[in-house]
């Protein structure tokens, strides 16, 4: 079972019914396969054994949700990882059912590699001491989990606007929020992230692709690109490779793994 962080004046946590969450996708009545279950368990067992053994108390994960090796990309969707005692739980924002809509969901971490993935792997960055106690603040405070977040979401979000969210957009602003407490809105966290030297991905995504993309899929848009980027080629994006590469280029995260069947 998975929590919803709810945008309530009391800030509650809501239960949502038991069942997959299929970021990006459309919600189809289907059972998942036995395999991708049983392999999607073990990676998660296989991942929080070495979790437990990195010491870690905050990390950030990657998955291979899709096949993004066209745009040079390897990982694909991004999330907060906390231990609680003896469990790991993931936060991160998913977007519900191929609609413009998301929210943010806090879930176990055997339902995090049920999302029928492309490939049974992860990363995983461990951030300092000092940022994985900030990180940590954030995530148990159901008010500041929610600064950084809006619903409307584009899966194709430009890195530096704020019409849309996509969700490893939100774990790096939600990242900016936690090492600078005075910031109060996105656009301040950006301006943060590119202080510190935050460089987004450039996708090089044609016009057809775009034209197609927008008309069939709800949770793409592009209107919030610049025009001279955009009819360039030029998607500016945040990928999970480049919160990595950003980590590692700042000092922030302090170690690196991963784990796969």
């Amino acid at each position: 079972m998975h929590k919803r962080y709810l945008l309530a004046a009391t800030a509650s946590l809501c239960f949502l019914a038991p069942g997959l969450v299929h970021a990006g996708q459309a919600c189809e009545q289907k059972s998942p396969m036995a395999t991708m279950v049983t392999q999607g368990l073990a990676l998660a067992v296989k991942t929080v054994e070495q979790l437990n053994a990195s010491g870690a108390d905050v990390v950030i994960i990657g998955r291979v949700g899709q096949d993004l090796s066209k745009y040079g990309q390897h990982y694909s969707h991004i999330a907060f990882a906390y231990r609680d005692g003896a469990t790991w739980n993931i936060v991160h924002k998913l977007n519900e059912c191929g609609t413009a809509v998301s929210n943010i969901f806090e879930q176990g971490m055997g339902q995090f590699f049920l999302d029928d993935p492309f490939k049974f792997e992860d990363a995983i960055a461990v951030p300092a001491p000092d940022v994985q106690k900030r990180i940590l603040a954030v995530l148990k405070n159901p008010e500041q989990v929610l600064t950084e977040y809006i619903p409307q979401y584009s899966m194709l979000a430009y890195a530096w606007g704020n019409k849309y969210q996509q969700s490893n957009q939100w774990v790096l602003e939600t990242l900016a929020l936690a090492m600078e407490p005075q910031i109060k809105n996105r656009e301040q966290a950006q301006a943060w992230l590119k202080f510190k030297g935050y460089e987004p991905s450039t996708l090089n995504i044609g016009p057809m692709t775009r034209l197609g993309a927008r008309m069939f899929k709800a949770n793409i848009a592009f209107d919030d690109h610049p025009n001279d980027k955009r009819f360039s080629d030029r998607i500016e994006t945040v990928t999970a490779d480049s919160v990595f590469d950003f980590l590692k280029k700042s000092g922030l995260g302090v170690s690196y793994f991963t784990v796969s069947l």
